[in-house]
């Protein structure tokens, strides 16, 4: 799952995104709501951890367009305000939790899972399809019981595909989940990664097959 950060405190922003790097969430930075605006306009993310003093103002206004108009992605402020109407404020504009500053990453990160799992988006460390189970923290898949090696970004794909199993991944989804918002590949980068998959899963025997959906993107789905 691919994230952004909203926050212009560049050193939190990237020990943040190391540090989730590290739970195997990707992550993508803006320092300025009209960035993030820009970025959330472009890209479906799983969520966004929002700080609300932004050099062009406040992140509740931003969380209030997205609201507006019915974006429903999950949102997690962090910021140092940690007044009492400040969190009300904060959740009555349509955030899903609310964290202050300084806090710890663990208890930062068992509040997103809860947000995530709320919205459907977070499954626990088990994904199953078919004859498939990939583990989201080891990054392990297995073909039946047979463990099947995997690339980083195969195992983001496979990750995808499971996560959206019977559903028409488009590809610039698959782009936007897999190399985000900063990093330029080739026109065909997601379609080798996607072939290099297919490859090693019909070499396992698997009977989860991923199609091409002409012009539209990639579908797992059973035989038959």
């Amino acid at each position: 799952m691919r994230l952004l950060i909203v926050e212009d405190d560049a050193a939190l922003a990237d020990a943040l995104g190391e540090a989730l790097a590290g739970a195997s969430i990707a992550c993508d930075k803006a320092v300025t709501a009209a960035d993030a605006a820009l970025m959330l306009d472009a890209t479906r993310y799983a969520a966004v951890i929002l700080d609300l003093g932004l050099p062009d103002g406040d992140g509740r206004s931003l969380l209030r367009r997205l609201r507006a108009r019915r974006d429903p992605v999950p949102v997690l402020i962090l910021t140092a305000r940690g007044d009492l109407k400040d969190r009300i404020d904060g959740l009555d504009a349509g955030a899903d939790d609310y964290v202050t500053k300084p806090f710890a990453f663990d208890e930062l990160l068992a509040r997103l899972r809860a947000v995530l799992r709320r919205k459907g988006d977070f499954q626990g460390s088990h994904l199953t399809f078919i004859d498939l189970r990939f583990d989201t923290q080891s990054r392990e898949l297995r073909v039946g019981e047979a463990p099947l090696i995997l690339s980083q970004r195969e195992g983001e794909l496979i990750e995808l595909l499971i996560r959206r199993g019977g559903q028409v991944v488009s590809r610039q989804l698959a782009e936007d989940q897999l190399f985000g918002m900063s990093n330029t590949l080739g026109s065909n980068a997601v379609e080798v990664y996607i072939h290099r998959l297919r490859r090693k899963l019909e070499d396992a025997g698997a009977t989860a097959r991923i199609e091409n959906i002409r012009g539209v993107g990639y579908l797992l789905r059973g035989e038959g």
